[in-house]
Protein backbone atom coordinates (compact mmCIF):
# COMPACT_ATOMS: atom_id res chain seq x y z
CA UNK A 1 0.00 0.00 0.00
CA UNK A 2 1.20 3.53 -0.74
CA UNK A 3 1.52 5.96 2.11
CA UNK A 4 1.77 9.70 2.53
CA UNK A 5 5.21 10.88 3.56
CA UNK A 6 5.31 12.81 6.83
CA UNK A 7 6.37 16.31 5.87
CA UNK A 8 8.67 18.32 8.08
CA UNK A 9 7.27 21.19 10.13
CA UNK A 10 9.65 24.16 10.09
CA UNK A 11 9.57 26.04 13.39
CA UNK A 12 11.72 28.67 15.02
CA UNK A 13 14.25 27.95 17.79
CA UNK A 14 14.16 29.96 21.01
CA UNK A 15 15.62 29.05 24.39
CA UNK A 16 16.33 25.45 23.40
CA UNK A 17 12.74 24.82 22.27
CA UNK A 18 10.90 24.82 18.94
CA UNK A 19 7.84 27.06 19.28
CA UNK A 20 5.71 28.26 16.40
CA UNK A 21 5.76 32.00 15.91
CA UNK A 22 3.48 33.66 18.45
CA UNK A 23 1.56 35.43 15.68
CA UNK A 24 0.69 32.21 13.90
CA UNK A 25 1.84 33.72 10.60
CA UNK A 26 3.80 31.96 7.88
CA UNK A 27 5.15 32.61 4.40
CA UNK A 28 5.54 30.12 1.54
CA UNK A 29 8.88 29.06 0.09
CA UNK A 30 8.85 26.87 -3.01
CA UNK A 31 11.44 24.11 -3.35
CA UNK A 32 13.16 23.08 -6.55
CA UNK A 33 10.68 20.25 -7.18
CA UNK A 34 7.69 22.57 -6.81
CA UNK A 35 6.87 21.62 -3.22
CA UNK A 36 5.59 24.60 -1.24
CA UNK A 37 6.85 24.78 2.36
CA UNK A 38 5.33 27.02 5.02
CA UNK A 39 7.98 28.88 7.00
CA UNK A 40 7.31 30.69 10.29
CA UNK A 41 7.02 34.45 9.81
CA UNK A 42 8.57 35.66 13.04
CA UNK A 43 7.30 38.79 14.72
CA UNK A 44 8.62 41.47 17.05
CA UNK A 45 7.40 39.41 20.00
CA UNK A 46 9.43 36.41 18.80
CA UNK A 47 12.51 38.63 18.54
CA UNK A 48 11.94 39.94 22.07
CA UNK A 49 11.47 36.42 23.43
CA UNK A 50 14.69 35.34 21.74
CA UNK A 51 16.64 38.26 23.25
CA UNK A 52 15.31 37.38 26.71
CA UNK A 53 16.42 33.77 26.22
CA UNK A 54 19.85 34.91 25.03
CA UNK A 55 20.28 37.27 27.98
CA UNK A 56 19.30 34.58 30.48
CA UNK A 57 21.82 32.19 28.94
CA UNK A 58 24.67 34.71 28.76
CA UNK A 59 25.99 34.48 32.31
CA UNK A 60 26.24 30.71 32.28
CA UNK A 61 27.77 30.53 28.80
CA UNK A 62 30.31 33.33 29.24
CA UNK A 63 31.48 31.93 32.57
CA UNK A 64 32.15 28.43 31.21
CA UNK A 65 35.73 27.33 30.86
CA UNK A 66 37.04 28.18 27.40
CA UNK A 67 38.05 24.55 26.90
CA UNK A 68 34.49 23.45 27.62
CA UNK A 69 33.13 25.86 25.01
CA UNK A 70 35.67 24.34 22.63
CA UNK A 71 34.34 20.86 23.34
CA UNK A 72 30.77 22.00 22.68
CA UNK A 73 31.64 23.61 19.33
CA UNK A 74 33.46 20.45 18.34
CA UNK A 75 30.36 18.46 19.28
CA UNK A 76 28.34 20.61 16.87
CA UNK A 77 30.81 19.63 14.14
CA UNK A 78 30.40 15.97 15.06
CA UNK A 79 26.62 16.22 14.82
CA UNK A 80 26.83 18.01 11.47
CA UNK A 81 29.14 15.31 10.15
CA UNK A 82 26.70 12.61 11.22
CA UNK A 83 23.83 14.33 9.38
CA UNK A 84 25.86 15.38 6.35
CA UNK A 85 23.66 13.53 3.85
CA UNK A 86 20.51 15.24 5.19
CA UNK A 87 22.01 18.71 4.82
CA UNK A 88 23.21 17.93 1.32
CA UNK A 89 19.69 16.88 0.36
CA UNK A 90 18.16 20.01 1.85
CA UNK A 91 20.57 22.28 -0.01
CA UNK A 92 19.87 20.42 -3.23
CA UNK A 93 16.12 20.84 -2.59
CA UNK A 94 16.50 24.64 -2.73
CA UNK A 95 18.53 24.57 -5.94
CA UNK A 96 22.15 23.70 -5.18
CA UNK A 97 23.96 21.14 -7.30
CA UNK A 98 25.19 18.05 -5.47
CA UNK A 99 28.91 18.99 -5.68
CA UNK A 100 28.19 22.50 -4.40
CA UNK A 101 25.94 21.18 -1.64
CA UNK A 102 28.65 18.76 -0.48
CA UNK A 103 31.22 21.55 -0.60
CA UNK A 104 29.05 23.85 1.51
CA UNK A 105 28.23 21.24 4.15
CA UNK A 106 31.87 20.17 4.49
CA UNK A 107 32.99 23.80 4.75
CA UNK A 108 30.39 24.35 7.49
CA UNK A 109 31.65 21.36 9.46
CA UNK A 110 35.24 22.56 9.11
CA UNK A 111 34.23 26.06 10.22
CA UNK A 112 32.86 24.66 13.49
CA UNK A 113 36.10 22.76 14.08
CA UNK A 114 38.15 25.87 13.28
CA UNK A 115 36.48 28.05 15.91
CA UNK A 116 36.37 25.18 18.40
CA UNK A 117 40.15 25.34 18.25
CA UNK A 118 40.21 29.08 18.94
CA UNK A 119 37.97 29.07 22.05
CA UNK A 120 40.84 28.63 24.50
CA UNK A 121 43.52 30.41 22.44
CA UNK A 122 42.22 33.78 21.26
CA UNK A 123 42.74 35.49 24.64
CA UNK A 124 46.43 34.61 24.44
CA UNK A 125 46.68 36.07 20.95
CA UNK A 126 44.71 39.26 21.53
CA UNK A 127 45.39 39.85 25.24
CA UNK A 128 48.49 41.69 26.42
CA UNK A 129 50.67 42.68 29.36
CA UNK A 130 51.14 46.43 29.04
CA UNK A 131 54.24 48.41 30.06
CA UNK A 132 53.51 50.94 32.82
CA UNK A 133 55.64 53.43 34.73
CA UNK A 134 54.49 52.39 38.21
CA UNK A 135 54.98 49.29 40.33
CA UNK A 136 52.04 47.40 38.83
CA UNK A 137 51.15 44.62 36.46
CA UNK A 138 48.79 45.90 33.76
CA UNK A 139 46.77 43.29 31.84
CA UNK A 140 44.37 43.73 28.93
CA UNK A 141 42.08 40.79 28.15
CA UNK A 142 39.15 40.16 25.83
CA UNK A 143 35.68 39.63 27.31
CA UNK A 144 32.37 38.88 25.56
CA UNK A 145 30.15 41.86 24.88
CA UNK A 146 26.82 40.11 25.64
CA UNK A 147 23.80 39.47 23.41
CA UNK A 148 24.48 39.71 19.68
CA UNK A 149 21.87 39.85 16.93
CA UNK A 150 22.89 38.43 13.56
CA UNK A 151 21.21 38.92 10.20
CA UNK A 152 22.72 35.91 8.43
CA UNK A 153 23.59 35.89 4.71
CA UNK A 154 21.01 34.92 2.15
CA UNK A 155 23.59 32.72 0.47
CA UNK A 156 25.31 30.41 1.20
CA UNK A 157 22.43 29.67 3.56
CA UNK A 158 24.17 27.06 5.72
CA UNK A 159 27.83 28.12 5.55
CA UNK A 160 26.92 31.79 5.99
CA UNK A 161 24.78 30.98 9.02
CA UNK A 162 27.46 28.82 10.66
CA UNK A 163 30.27 31.26 9.84
CA UNK A 164 28.40 34.16 11.47
CA UNK A 165 27.44 32.21 14.60
CA UNK A 166 30.67 30.39 15.45
CA UNK A 167 32.98 33.36 16.24
CA UNK A 168 30.22 34.94 18.32
CA UNK A 169 29.61 31.97 20.61
CA UNK A 170 33.27 30.90 20.65
CA UNK A 171 33.98 34.20 22.40
CA UNK A 172 31.34 33.59 25.10
CA UNK A 173 28.49 35.65 23.64
CA UNK A 174 24.92 34.52 23.05
CA UNK A 175 23.01 35.34 19.89
CA UNK A 176 19.71 35.77 18.08
CA UNK A 177 19.94 34.95 14.38
CA UNK A 178 17.70 35.74 11.42
CA UNK A 179 18.11 32.91 8.91
CA UNK A 180 18.13 33.24 5.13
CA UNK A 181 14.73 34.50 3.99
CA UNK A 182 14.64 32.54 0.73
CA UNK A 183 16.40 29.35 1.92
CA UNK A 184 15.64 29.01 5.64
CA UNK A 185 15.23 25.24 5.69
CA UNK A 186 18.80 24.32 6.59
CA UNK A 187 18.76 26.86 9.43
CA UNK A 188 15.86 25.04 11.08
CA UNK A 189 17.63 21.70 10.60
CA UNK A 190 20.80 23.24 12.04
CA UNK A 191 18.74 24.22 15.08
CA UNK A 192 17.89 20.53 15.48
CA UNK A 193 21.62 19.80 15.51
CA UNK A 194 22.12 22.42 18.22
CA UNK A 195 19.25 21.02 20.26
CA UNK A 196 20.74 17.52 20.23
CA UNK A 197 24.27 18.71 20.96
CA UNK A 198 25.60 20.18 24.20
CA UNK A 199 24.79 23.83 23.50
CA UNK A 200 22.73 25.21 26.41
CA UNK A 201 19.28 26.50 25.52
CA UNK A 202 19.28 30.22 24.74
CA UNK A 203 22.90 30.47 23.61
CA UNK A 204 21.81 30.33 19.96
CA UNK A 205 18.30 31.37 18.94
CA UNK A 206 17.22 31.11 15.29
CA UNK A 207 14.30 32.96 13.75
CA UNK A 208 12.89 32.78 10.24
CA UNK A 209 11.02 35.57 8.52
CA UNK A 210 11.27 38.81 6.59
CA UNK A 211 14.34 41.00 6.86
CA UNK A 212 12.30 44.14 6.15
CA UNK A 213 10.19 43.47 9.24
CA UNK A 214 12.71 42.12 11.73
CA UNK A 215 15.84 44.16 11.11
CA UNK A 216 14.28 47.12 12.95
CA UNK A 217 13.78 45.05 16.10
CA UNK A 218 17.17 43.36 15.86
CA UNK A 219 18.98 46.69 15.82
CA UNK A 220 16.84 48.81 18.17
CA UNK A 221 16.33 46.43 21.10
CA UNK A 222 17.86 48.02 24.19
CA UNK A 223 19.14 44.75 25.66
CA UNK A 224 21.19 43.88 22.57
CA UNK A 225 24.89 44.73 22.78
CA UNK A 226 26.01 44.23 19.18
CA UNK A 227 24.59 43.57 15.72
CA UNK A 228 26.22 41.69 12.85
CA UNK A 229 24.75 42.40 9.42
CA UNK A 230 25.58 40.07 6.54
CA UNK A 231 23.35 41.55 3.83
CA UNK A 232 23.23 44.91 2.04
CA UNK A 233 19.80 46.53 2.17
CA UNK A 234 19.46 47.94 5.69
CA UNK A 235 22.96 48.76 6.94
CA UNK A 236 22.27 52.49 7.31
CA UNK A 237 19.09 51.86 9.31
CA UNK A 238 20.92 49.41 11.57
CA UNK A 239 23.65 51.94 12.32
CA UNK A 240 21.07 54.61 13.13
CA UNK A 241 19.17 52.30 15.50
CA UNK A 242 22.41 51.04 17.08
CA UNK A 243 23.30 54.60 18.09
CA UNK A 244 20.35 54.60 20.51
CA UNK A 245 22.32 52.53 23.05
CA UNK A 246 25.74 52.54 21.38
CA UNK A 247 25.65 49.02 19.98
CA UNK A 248 28.62 47.82 18.03
CA UNK A 249 27.71 47.16 14.38
CA UNK A 250 29.74 44.80 12.20
CA UNK A 251 29.28 44.86 8.44
CA UNK A 252 29.95 41.37 7.05
CA UNK A 253 27.98 41.88 3.85
CA UNK A 254 30.79 41.43 1.34
CA UNK A 255 32.58 38.40 2.74
CA UNK A 256 33.32 35.29 0.72
CA UNK A 257 32.54 32.74 3.41
CA UNK A 258 34.51 30.00 1.68
CA UNK A 259 37.76 31.97 1.82
CA UNK A 260 37.28 34.60 4.56
CA UNK A 261 35.52 32.63 7.29
CA UNK A 262 38.62 31.08 8.84
CA UNK A 263 39.68 34.28 10.58
CA UNK A 264 40.29 34.61 14.33
CA UNK A 265 39.89 38.37 14.04
CA UNK A 266 36.15 37.81 13.56
CA UNK A 267 36.12 36.97 17.26
CA UNK A 268 37.19 40.52 18.09
CA UNK A 269 34.04 41.96 16.52
CA UNK A 270 32.03 40.97 19.60
CA UNK A 271 34.65 41.34 22.32
CA UNK A 272 35.36 44.15 24.77
CA UNK A 273 38.78 44.92 26.22
CA UNK A 274 39.07 44.83 30.00
CA UNK A 275 42.24 46.27 31.56
CA UNK A 276 43.28 45.38 35.09
CA UNK A 277 45.94 47.00 37.30
CA UNK A 278 47.56 44.84 39.98
CA UNK A 279 50.23 46.09 42.43
CA UNK A 280 53.51 44.22 42.60
CA UNK A 281 54.23 43.28 46.21
CA UNK A 282 56.40 40.69 47.93
CA UNK A 283 55.12 38.22 50.50
CA UNK A 284 55.72 40.64 53.37
CA UNK A 285 53.55 43.23 51.73
CA UNK A 286 56.34 45.62 50.76
CA UNK A 287 56.75 46.70 47.16
CA UNK A 288 59.35 44.70 45.29
CA UNK A 289 62.21 46.26 43.45
CA UNK A 290 61.19 45.14 39.96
Amino acid sequence: MSRLEVQKTYKIYIGGAFPRTESGRFYPVTLKDGTVTNICLSSRKDARNAVVAARNAFEGWSSRAAFNRSQILYRIAEMLEGRKAQFVEELMAVGASKPNAIKEVEASIDRCVYFAGWCDKYTQLFGSINPVASSHFNFSVQEPTGVVTIVAPESPSLLGLVSAIMPVIAGGNTCVVLASENSPHVAVTFAEVLNSSDVPGGVINILTGKEDELVEHFSSHMDVNATIYCREKHLTKIKENASLNVKRVSDWSNKDWYTEGDDPYLLLETQEVKTTWHPIENIAGAKSGY
